[in-house]
């Protein structure tokens, strides 16, 4: 199988061959927790194996909601329980430093909500939400809502793109990365045009 892959993916070839869908909980659910693993590149990877029926497509999705939701509430645990002080101490082993925590938390105050579901497609905020939320004290059953609402979406997304593209997965995942800021751009609108707009009927069907 890992000779079909593009040659970005192809390094991940070996541990998905010997592991299967335990590699996708691991290192997705790892990668929630705060450690810079390559995440939606598993999913996609997974994706291209269930599109030659090395694994099962809805095993995959599965495998890799229940790893990314499990993930990030460890990570919100971790942050709410353990403390900033305790994030950074042992941080540092997996380059969450204080400046990028800093820079999660400012986001998180900014956006609010929009962070958890929107952070897992950003590089850096999707490793990092979940501490942040935790900081911040979110309450839980809100982040537990808006981040499996983002894990699905994003799930979904990887695994079908690996699952659909094949071999031009590689140009896929390139334009992504080039379009990124205008594609979540576009989501923050959509999704606070839902927001709004669900506020709006809950007020009016309680006047």
């Amino acid at each position: 199988m890992s000779s079909q892959l593009p040659a970005a993916l192809q390094s991940l070839a070996p541990t998905l061959d010997k592991y299967g869908y335990a590699a996708v909980l691991v290192l997705v659910g790892l990668e929630g927790v705060g450690i810079p693993l390559p995440g939606q590149i598993v999913l996609i990877t997974a994706g291209m194996y269930a599109g030659t029926g090395n694994l099962n497509l809805i095993l995959v999705l599965l495998v890799g909601l229940l790893a990314a939701v499990g993930g990030d509430n460890a990570g919100y645990a971790i942050g709410r329980y353990g403390g900033r002080e305790l994030v950074l101490r042992f941080g540092r082993y997996v380059f969450l430093t204080e400046d990028r925590l800093a820079k999660t938390e400012r986001f998180f105050e900014r956006r609010g909500g929009l962070v958890v579901p929107l952070g897992r497609f950003v590089d850096g905020l999707r490793q990092a939400s979940g501490i942040a939320a935790g900081l911040a004290r979110m309450r839980w059953r809100r982040y537990l809502l808006y981040n499996a609402l983002g894990s699905a979406v994003w799930v979904l997304v990887w695994v079908f793109a690996g699952y659909l593209a094949g071999d031009h997965i590689g140009a896929l995942y390139r334009g992504f990365q080039q379009y990124q800021p205008y594609l979540l751009a576009a989501a923050v609108v959509i999704v606070a045009a839902g927001l709004t707009g669900w506020a709006l009927k809950r007020r009016a069907a309680h006047a």
